[in-house]
């Protein structure tokens, strides 16, 4: 899964990277080491620009808020919950099957955390006598030091209790596609520690390669068989995992200080 992740990146370094057409500085978001469900985040996405005249798609750098909220719910309750897509059922469950085919993105970051629970924290859980254990964050992040291009949907939801004209009308949200974890070899493992992703969790965001951020983003791609085959997971090795402190448990917590790899593991022995 993917329910916190980094991105600290400027903006017109995304604009650099993915070829961005068109962003209002005034969306400028502030490098963010601890993003959480619900905060404003970058996304990468293909759409006409509203009153310009042409029905030509501009690559844009817009602000969204993470967690998707379908276009037919009756309120944004639930979108603390939609933050992730499995990548199996995209195109079938009704909350995402219409972004699916209309309304993709790529939400660039520098990497994600997910926490891995240390064997002897484990054995307490199993023998009854503690009920919460401890977990050791990781960083996962490409090896190569690359943007980490997690492929995203977006939707739009109109606020029916507010005018038109109201700032707040209108809701624009997304959510992160995940995928099962790598089982072969991580880039870089660390010293100690898990040697593949599947070693930290089940799932991880899918990450789309360069090859494929045309296709995903282009709004006249809209064959669910075709668009299927671009979430396929990306070639092996291109990832590396390490340990940080556990302050990013604590999403009030920020700063590039949450990125720092420790020489080990805070945790008891994990693997």
């Amino acid at each position: 899964m993917c329910g916190r992740y980094a991105a600290s990146r400027r903006p017109e370094d995304l604009v650099d990277a993915f070829g961005i057409e068109k962003w209002e500085p005034e969306e400028t978001l502030a490098p963010d080491w601890n993003v959480a469900p619900t905060k404003e985040v970058w996304a990468v996405l293909e759409r006409p620009l509203k009153d310009a005249g042409s029905r030509s798609p501009v690559r844009q750098l817009r602000a969204l808020k993470w967690g998707l909220v379908p276009s037919w719910a009756k309120n944004p309750e639930g979108a603390a919950r939609m933050i992730n897509a499995r990548a199996e059922t995209v195109a079938e469950k009704p909350s995402f099957k219409r972004a699916f085919t209309a309304r993709r993105c790529i939400l660039p970051a520098d990497g994600y955390y997910e926490w891995v629970t240390g064997a002897g924290e484990r054995d307490l859980e199993v023998e009854g006598r503690k009920k919460r254990p401890r977990k050791q964050p990781y960083f996962v992040t490409p090896a190569d030091g690359s943007v980490f291009a997690m492929a995203g949907l977006y939707e739009f939801w109109r606020d029916r209790t507010l005018p038109d004209d109201h700032p707040s009308a209108w809701w624009v949200t997304c959510s992160v596609i995940t995928t099962e974890a790598e089982t072969g070899p991580l880039g870089v493992a660390p010293a100690e520690g898990p040697h593949s992703l599947a070693d930290i969790h089940p799932r991880m965001p899918l990450m789309l390669t360069e090859d494929r951020w045309d296709a995903w983003l282009d709004p006249a791609r809209t064959d669910p068989e075709e668009l299927s085959r671009l979430l396929a997971p990306p070639p092996g090795g291109l990832m590396r995992a390490y340990p940080v402190a556990t302050a990013v448990s604590n999403v009030r917590n920020n700063g590039p200080e949450l990125l720092q790899e420790l020489e080990g593991p805070e945790m008891a022995t994990l693997f």
